[in-house]
């Protein structure tokens, strides 16, 4: 597949950082349609047009963000001690949250992410991380204590969670939910045998169908609605329903509010929140890089949707943080608000975002991506995300 071939300002949405073989249980699919958008009354204008469909009539399997053959890759690539794989994976082996040791934080009955007093969401952020990273070193090390961490983790939280709530719950299950759907689809098709049963494999789909998905397809405004078609994507396919990964394929392309083409301007590859802060808009353009690579994994050329405009919005983020002078339109913004002028918050601070998108425009497709390649060639070997954002470490994780 190649690119040409396919068709309020305070809200804190990823702020802070960090602390410093195969088996075929088959998933039962969420039975309920996927909601529109009835939770985004308040939003401006904010519906879906005529609805599109992906056209798949299956899902591939492991396919949230890596498949098969990515995760064969990055083991092979470590074992035989080749650049750049092993300097990604020495930076991702010593981070806190790849450890065998890692103490479960959670699980909680009850989340509650924006509102005062917040309540079990950084156990829940941790935790997430924690299973993810424990499950990609699961994979590349065979170690089981990485399997039994990342397993530990998953149930934890599949017998406790009820509620997410808040002020930001929205954010809370698309970015959380998103990141536990990759470790939960990498232990479900990779786990060791015998390691979970029919039962809590159907648990775990009723706690994503129950807690998480209610929240994240209203589909709001800007970002936040972003983090809902992430996270829905990225649970859809961990969950085996082809139906919610369509309603969430539906909102990329269509949704008024945080389409592609209302996060993304074309023409100049200005983000939607280009005005507001450099973080924010980084994560705008990973979350988007994640929604078109697990697209990739279906068979889908998402990233080369609307002429390869995800292409744009790295090009002229990165030019702008790596100090050049970029236009700017200060009407191009969130339905809800746009800013006066360019934001220079957090300028020059690089989020682990450019290995994803680097790898897929110039080794997959062959594209030039001048400024995408100088900032991914800075960072390399690519470290940490902010909180569970991303799923940074790409040099390790995305590099062909």
């Amino acid at each position: 597949m190649r690119d040409s071939e396919v068709p309020s300002p305070a809200d804190p949405y990823g702020p802070s950082a960090p602390p410093s073989r195969r088996r075929m249980l088959k998933l039962t699919a969420i039975g309920a349609g996927a909601a529109g958008l009835a939770g985004a009354a308040g939003l401006a204008g904010a519906t879906s047009a005529a609805a599109v469909t992906s056209g798949l009539t299956s899902l591939t399997h492991p396919g949230v963000l890596h498949s098969l053959t990515d995760l064969n890759r990055m083991r092979d690539k470590v074992a035989a001690g080749a650049s750049p794989w092993i300097e990604g994976y020495n930076v991702f082996a010593a981070d806190f949250f790849s450890s065998s040791s890692y103490v479960v934080a959670g699980g909680r009955a009850t989340v509650t992410r924006g509102t005062s007093p917040e309540s079990g969401n950084a156990e829940l952020w941790y935790d997430c991380n924690a299973a993810y990273q424990n499950a990609i070193m699961w994979y590349i090390t065979g170690n089981t204590a990485h399997a039994n961490k990342a397993l530990e983790i998953i149930k934890s939280w599949t017998n406790a969670l009820q509620v997410i709530n808040g002020a930001d719950a929205e954010l809370a299950a698309g970015i959380y939910g998103a990141k536990l759907a990759a470790a939960v689809e990498i232990m479900h098709y990779t786990g060791p045998a015998g390691s979970w049963t029919q039962s809590e494999l159907d648990a775990t789909v009723a706690m994503f169908q129950n807690v998480f998905v209610p929240l994240i397809n209203i589909y709001g405004d800007g970002g936040y609605g972003l983090m809902g078609i992430k996270g829905m994507m990225q649970i859809a396919v961990a969950c085996n329903n082809l139906t919610l990964f369509n309603d969430a394929y539906n909102a990329f392309y269509t949704n008024s509010c945080c389409a592609l083409t209302k996060l993304i301007q074309s023409g100049t590859g200005q983000c939607c929140e280009s005005g507001r802060d450099q973080g924010h808009t980084q994560l705008i353009l990973g979350a988007l890089a994640e929604i078109c690579e697990t697209g990739w994994k279906q068979g889908l050329n998402m990233y080369g949707a609307s002429n390869s405009l995800l292409l744009s919005g790295f090009e002229y983020t990165a030019k702008y943080n790596l100090g050049a002078t970029v236009p700017y339109d200060a009407t191009f913004g969130r339905c809800n608000w746009t800013w006066s002028s360019l934001g220079t918050d957090g300028r020059g601070a690089f989020k682990p975002i450019y290995e994803m998108a680097y790898n897929h425009y110039v080794k997959r497709a062959g594209r030039n991506a001048y400024y995408t390649t100088a900032v991914a060639s800075k960072l390399r070997p690519e470290g940490a995300p902010t909180q569970c954002d991303q799923p940074g470490f790409g040099t390790l994780l995305f590099s062909l």
